[in-house]
């Protein structure tokens, strides 16, 4: 165990950085965006981009991996995002940001996607639990870091933007240094809209929900307060880490749609209370950003849980991978959606958004519940815990390193409804 975490130590260093640098500029964005006046609408856009960069990333990414090599890839990839990251603190003009948002976006799936493959090239089966979970801490202590550096320097100046593009470098060293032998090709996921909606409708279209609540937060969120944007918007992540465990636990003994449709209503609670009373008091604010942020982040592990206690285990990687595509789908409708209602109705009104989305969740997985029954405790998949956020989206090739079907050999797996072997995918 010990030696498996020791060849990977400088590759999670420089995740730790890329993180970081993603982090920063995505809370920088938007909050210079609101200095220099730009229009709601428009700040949406930028997570649109993103999220569309991104998934077109993870779609074509491997293809470009599998033709040049990983450490020249991951060299091209990453040094497109810092030359993104100078020059957009450089010319400050939207239409410029919206395009070079969606490239950031696409080499940041690229650079996601080879990290992780090569994490699970150099995990046994005895290390591979470890290193996802040590994975995920570095991820969302990245972007935590990297968002509490906004008060330490003016927004208005390059600094910020000179910093992202530091951080971005020193997360490319490790990996080009390497004199390590690069993993095996990347396999791209194919996104099968009918199949995934057969093995879980609940989470198919749960997970499309999630995603554009999130995707709307994340790319908005730091516009609803002048003060203590960098406290708001870590205190959710932090709030949403926490949050995972008990709920995952939940989750294990109980059906997973009463827990997906608890923890949606409580965030759409949340949500409805911010818009409708507008808090100004900034103890109030993100007292209320947390509690939304605690039950937010835990609903797209959960219900990639839920698809997966009713798939086989050798398809919980194309299950797990098209699940992620789907969110990224929503992250693009999230803030494109909530920027011409922000800017027609109040700021707050983002959360009048999100609130929607999350009774939609609720009430669905209700229905539901009503109509398939779940899945014995006994013969479900394990809950993994999964991150979720603009800044911090996972690739298909992370839930190969999660080895989310070891724990259920296919045989065993029964459809609750009919009796019939699991549903297959694709």
């Amino acid at each position: 165990m010990k030696r498996n975490l020791l060849s990977v130590a400088a590759l999670l260093f420089g995740t730790l950085f890329l993180f970081m640098g993603n982090g920063l500029q995505g809370i920088l964005l938007p909050v210079r965006g609101n200095l220099e006046g730009y229009a709601t609408t428009t700040l949406g856009l930028l997570g649109t981009s993103w999220a569309g960069g991104f998934v077109i990333g993870c779609l074509i990414a491997p293809k470009i991996v599998r033709r040049v090599g990983h450490v020249r890839a991951f060299s091209g990839f990453i040094s497109i995002i810092a030359i993104i990251a100078l020059v957009s603190g450089i010319i400050i003009d939207p239409v410029w940001w919206v395009v070079l948002r969606a490239v950031t976006g696409f080499s940041t799936a690229g650079t996601s996607m080879i990290i992780e493959s090569w994490l699970n090239e150099r995990a046994s089966n005895e290390s591979r639990g470890a290193i996802f979970s040590l994975y995920i801490g570095i991820t969302l202590l990245g972007v935590v870091g990297g968002q509490m550096m906004i008060p330490l320097e003016d927004v208005r100046t390059p600094v910020l933007f000179m910093i992202c593009g530091i951080f971005y470098c020193i997360a490319m060293l490790p990996t080009t240094l390497s004199t390590a032998a690069s993993p095996q090709p990347l396999k791209a996921v194919r996104l099968d809209l009918p199949a995934l909606y057969r093995n879980s409708p609940v989470s198919c279209l749960g997970i499309l929900l999630v995603g554009i609540a999130n995707g709307a937060y994340g790319t908005l969120g730091a516009g609803l307060s002048d003060t203590n944007i960098a406290v708001m918007m870590s205190a959710t992540i932090f709030a949403g880490a926490v949050m995972q465990l008990p709920a995952g636990r939940l989750s294990d003994r109980i059906d997973r749609r009463y827990v997906l449709a608890a923890m949606s209503g409580i965030a759409a609670l949340a949500g409805l209370l911010i818009f409708l009373f507008h808090p100004t008091s900034p103890a109030l604010l993100i007292g209320l950003v947390v509690l939304y942020g605690a039950v937010a982040n835990t609903l797209y592990p959960i219900a990639v849980a839920h698809a997966n206690d009713f798939a086989a285990s050798e398809d919980f990687v194309k299950v797990s991978g098209g699940l992620l595509l789907l969110y990224g789908i929503g992250t693009m409708i999230g803030p494109t959606l909530s920027g011409p209602v922000m800017s027609a109705i109040t700021p707050h009104a983002l959360f009048l958004v999100t609130a929607i989305a999350h009774v939609l969740i609720t009430v669905y997985a209700i229905i539901r519940s009503r109509i398939r029954a779940a899945v014995p405790a006994s013969d479900r998949d394990a809950y993994t815990t999964i991150p979720t956020g603009t800044s911090q989206m996972l690739t298909p090739q992370s839930m190969s390193l999660a080895d989310r079907g070891a724990g259920k050999p296919p045989e065993t797996e029964k459809s609750p409804e009919s009796g019939d072997p699991a549903v297959k995918f694709g």
